[in-house]
Parts: structure tokens; sequence; C-alpha cells
């Protein structure tokens, strides 16, 4: 069966090079809404983080309509933190989009969607966005993707890769590097109608529905999101569901979905290559096929990347417990960590000897520090440990993951850039102009180096300086790397702060708090600018006496504090302390509370 009247294309890209402003131009242009000027810029990036971020952190599917075909587009994080979902809607499409900044090029993280793309067999549509720009070079660019895929090894045919130039936020595309003064996306809905192969199967065969994607509805309850790979579906069907393990439990379908814009529209059937939503599936996972309840045929599990980083999350033992969150206990943590597991494939979560504790390992940084605030926002108190590398044991020896680190920093920051990765067992592998006073450096470095390292970067380059990382693979372990020789500003009793007591603090290092703030003995206040941990009093008051001087009355001047954010405290944390989370407040803290203990353990180790 030859499904021409449907493409399913995958919208592929480096982060912020327009992914999802490109989706929103070709909703407007589609039709589909009475009023085009009512849409919302990046219209699919419905979650907060996802608008606050500026970034596409869940993949999510649209259609329109062009002529007599439905384009189902489906939107992908341009993040490799979240390469899990990348990984699993190329198994629903047919074609892709890559998207590439006609100024920047072909970027770290394009090359990773654009193995995943090539990997997969899709052949890739490229469009160079941005052209109204100033410092578009589109000649140059085209010239660097073509290296770029043969660098990946593609195949003969997706070396023939069609070229659009667009600019995405005028809602314009052209087949030639220059752009019309007026114009539309028509020549990019062309080419998608000429170059992405349409669905082919065989629709009498027993069904197969891979699931990629799951959603839920507060009426509903689960729902699977997939393709129709072959066979036909229709509500009130009877489905068999075929798990990791081979092992077939039977469901009854109530709804089946499609859709149109933003909307589920509601089908009675489905046929190969529609990609649906269907609901009646209270307990189907990630990875699991729906097929023939009477003649199971399970389509290849999805395979994704291992995890590289990994955290304890546990229940909030601070003074302040229970303050500000709803979800306090473990119970509230282990329902709502394994629920995230069931969707978020690129997630593991283990319970560990200690009921109260869990160890979740992910993709990065990003991917933990996205889930955490994700989780603060909904209520949920905790407290995690500080991020750990995780190794591989082989006869061989030990080994550890390493990442592809590439940087964009001004000429002058050049020398104490590098003075920044030596201790971090960073080994250079390039060295070149990326622009005009730029300075483009590769290194391979040891994911345990890049820790923390991010902060530090920004600062050093004054904010100037561009950072990105892929993961390489893994290679021997290359030793210990110290931590940052970084001391903490301890609070040594309960409390709420004084400028008078904050005005000496600050002469110590850098504080995390103002006046005015509730603090408990063993709370981490500021950095000091010391290595080693000085605890202090920031709750002191000035004593009252009958005596004055000249200056008793002078202001306190206090510099303002350093915002501890939550991607800020996961970089600083160290391995002796924890990162308490809840729904209003992110605070540093020992992980040892009482200063005797501490001073007891720090003597047991040595």
């Amino acid at each position: 069966m030859e499904r021409r009247d449907i493409r399913n294309i995958a919208i592929i890209a480096h982060v912020d090079h327009g992914k999802t402003t490109l989706v929103d131009a070709m909703l407007r242009q589609s039709g589909i809404f009475r009023d085009p000027s009512q849409m919302t810029d990046r219209v699919l990036d419905s979650n907060d983080l996802e608008r606050e971020r500026g970034i596409t952190i869940l993949s999510k599917t649209t259609a329109i309509r062009y002529h007599d075909t439905t384009i189902n587009i489906v939107d992908t994080p341009g993040h490799a933190d979240f390469g899990g979902e990348v990984e699993r809607i190329l198994s629903m499409v047919d074609g892709a989009l890559l998207v590439v900044d006609a100024n920047e090029g072909p970027m770290p993280q394009t090359r990773y969607v654009l193995q995943k793309a090539l990997s997969a067999g899709i052949k890739p549509i490229v469009v160079l966005n941005k052209m109204d720009r100033e410092g578009a070079r589109p000649h140059e660019v085209v010239d660097q993707v073509l290296e770029l895929f043969i660098d990946l090894e593609a195949s003969d045919d997706q070396l023939e890769f069609p070229v659009l130039y667009a600019s995405a936020k005028q809602g314009v595309a052209s087949v030639e590097p220059v752009l019309p003064e007026s114009g539309s996306l028509e020549p990019l809905f062309e080419t998608i109608l000429r170059e992405i192969p349409f669905p082919v199967g065989d629709e009498t065969a027993p069904l197969q529905i891979l699931v990629t994607t799951l959603e839920h509805d507060d009426y509903l309850g689960r729902m699977a999101i997939g393709r129709v790979t072959q066979g036909r579906v229709a509500v009130n069907q009877t489905v068999g569901i075929v798990d990791h393990d081979g092992a077939v439990r039977r469901a009854r379908l109530s709804k089946i979905f499609g859709r149109i814009g933003l909307k589920r529209v509601e089908l009675e059937t489905a046929t190969v290559g529609d990609i649906v939503t269907l609901a009646g599936l209270p307990d189907v996972n990630i990875g699991e096929t729906i097929t023939d309840a009477d003649n199971p045929m399970p389509l290849p599990p999805i395979v994704v990347d291992e995890p590289t980083l990994t955290i304890l999350i546990g229940v909030n033992t601070s003074p302040f417990a229970g303050q500000e969150g709803q979800f306090v206990t473990s119970r509230h943590l282990r329902e709502r960590l394994l629920r995230e597991q069931e969707r978020n494939v690129a997630l593991k979560v283990e319970e560990t000897e200690d009921a109260e504790v869990f160890r979740v390992s992910g993709r990065g940084e990003l991917h933990l520090g996205i889930l955490l605030e994700q989780m603060r926002r909904e209520g949920y108190e905790m407290e995690v440990s500080k991020p750990e590398v995780i190794m591989h044991k082989t006869p061989e020896g030990l080994m550890e993951p390493v990442e592809h680190l590439y940087l964009d920093v001004p000429d002058e920051y050049v020398g104490p850039v590098m003075e920044l990765l030596g201790p971090r067992k960073a080994e250079m592998l390039h060295m070149g102009q990326a622009g005009p006073n730029q300075t483009r450096l590769e290194f391979l470095i040891p994911a345990r180096g890049l820790l923390g390292f991010r902060t530090a970067f920004v600062n050093q380059t004054r904010g100037y300086g561009i950072m990105n990382h892929l993961f390489e693979g893994y290679q021997p372990y290359s030793g210990p790397i110290e931590e940052t020789p970084r001391g903490a500003l301890i609070a040594i009793e309960d409390g709420v702060t004084t400028s008078y007591a904050l005005d000496n603090a600050q002469q110590r290092g850098i504080l995390f708090v103002g006046p005015g703030t509730p603090v408990y003995a063993g709370m981490v206040v500021g950095e000091n600018s010391r290595p080693t941990d000085l605890e202090l009093n920031v709750c002191k008051k000035k004593h009252v006496t009958n005596m004055r001087s000249s200056t008793s009355d002078e202001a306190v001047r206090l510099t303002p504090p350093r915002p501890l954010t939550l991607d800020l405290a996961l970089e600083y944390v160290k391995s002796d302390e924890l990162v308490e989370i809840t729904p209003k407040s992110i605070r540093l803290r020992k992980a040892t509370l009482d200063k005797t203990l501490r001073k007891r353990e720090k003597i047991q180790k040595l």
C-alpha cells in the first residue's frame, strides 16, 4: 500500500538554529488557523521551561495540510542531553529537515542529530535558515554541511541532499541563495512532497505500532503515540501489547486520535503511515509494540545511548524540611521518578539500600537539571548529591566516558581558558579561527572534567565564550581530577541573617544570601575566598550600648549576593555537600550538619 497523501518528517538542528520558529511559520501558512496573528511564538514549546530557556526539551507532533497531502511534523530537541527524544522520533518518520544557521554553519549538535538521522537511513533536506541576517554566508555553509555528511559516512543517495534557503522569522524560503523581497514557504512544501518518501506498507498484514511517546490526559489516562507500520487499527479493537521481554498482554482501544495543527482529531480507523495517539492502554510503555492480539509481530525495541551521569535524590532532611513543598515523602519521590522513567527512555531510576534515597542516571547535567526543576515546580522537596560520572569496568580495566568539547572564545581569553582545562585532563585536538578575533578550540576531555566547568568558563571569558560538547565514547581511566579548591562559608547557628553579620562575612568571600534570610547550622551561605571551609555567624546582631561614636549610625553597604540557581548549585556542590531543592528555594548544605561530627569525619579520612 502506498500512502501518497502523507509525508512524515522530523525537524532536527543545533540549539537555537530556528527549528521551532520554522514550525511556527509552516503552521501559519498552512491555513489551519483562522487568524494566524493569534498564534504565539514558538507555539510547540508549550512547556514553561522550554519557553524560559529557549530550547526544545520534549519532542512535539503536529500536522498541516498542503493541497491534498497531510504533512506530519515532529519538532525535536537540539541538545545532546535529550538525544533519547531524537532517537525515538526518527523511528516514526521517513525524512527530516536539517536546519542550519546560515551564519554559524554546522555546530556540534548539528553533527549529533545528523548522525542519528543518517544512521536511521533518512535522507535530509538541508534548510539554511536566518538568511535575512547580516553575515549570512550560504555558499561556505553548504560546503561545510557537505563535508559533515562525508565525515559521517553518508550514503551516495544521502549525499545528494536538496538545499533550501530560508528565513523562518519572515516565513520565506527559496531554492536560490538570495531570498525574494516577498514570498512564502511554498518552495519548502513542494520540496517536502518531492523529496520525502511517502509511507509504504501492507494494510492487510498484522498490526504493528511502535510506541515512541506517551501522553497523559485527565479523562483518558495514559495514551500511546506511534506510527502505524503495517495493518489497520480501529476504535474498540482488541490489540496485543508486546513488552521488552516478548510477553503479550491484551487491551482494548477506546479512542484513536490524529493531529491537525495543535488539536487532536478523533478518528475511527488508521492505517499504514498514520501517526496516531491511542487511548485505552493504561499500562503501555515506550518501546513496546502494539500489534495483532492473535498474531503478535513485535518490532525491534528502541535503543538509546546509555546514561553517563548519576545523582542521588533523597528525602529532604534539613531543618526546613516540609515547610515549602507539597510532596515530601519517599513514596512521593518514588512514584514521581518511576513515572518519569516510563516516558523518558534515556533516564534510569534505581532504588538504593536506603529506602529514602534513589539513584537517578541521565545523559548530562542539563538532562538531570531539567527533571529536578520540573519536580520542584510541581511541589516536590528533595535533596540531591554531587553529580558523578558512570564508570565501566571491563577486562581491560576501568573505562570512563569522554566528551568532544568545542569552545569558541575571543582571542584574548585563549590562554586563561587553556589553563582552566589543564587540570581537568583535557587533550587538545584542534585550534583555529572561528571568525574575526575568535578562536575555536577542540578538546577531548573526560566527562568528569566538565562537571562545574561551565560557570568557570563563562566567568573566565566574561560571558563571551560559547561552549558545546558531545559524547565521544569511552577511554581508559585517566586518573583523579581534584575538586576545585573552593572553600565554603558555613552558618554555625539557626536564625535569620542580619546586615551587620553579613557585612563582616562578605569580606571573606562571595555570599549566596542577603539580609533577612532564614538559615540553619551547616547551611552553605557563600563561597570562601580561600580553599578551606570557614564557619561563621551570619545571624549576629549589633549590641546596643549607651555609647555613641561619629560612625555608629552609618548604613551598612552590602554587595548584592550571588543568586543560587539550580544549575549553579549542581556545579558548586562538593562531594561532602547536598543541594536542598524546594518549590521556593535552592540551598547548599553540608551533608553532615553537626559541626563536631563533620570534624570527626574529616579526621577519620586523614
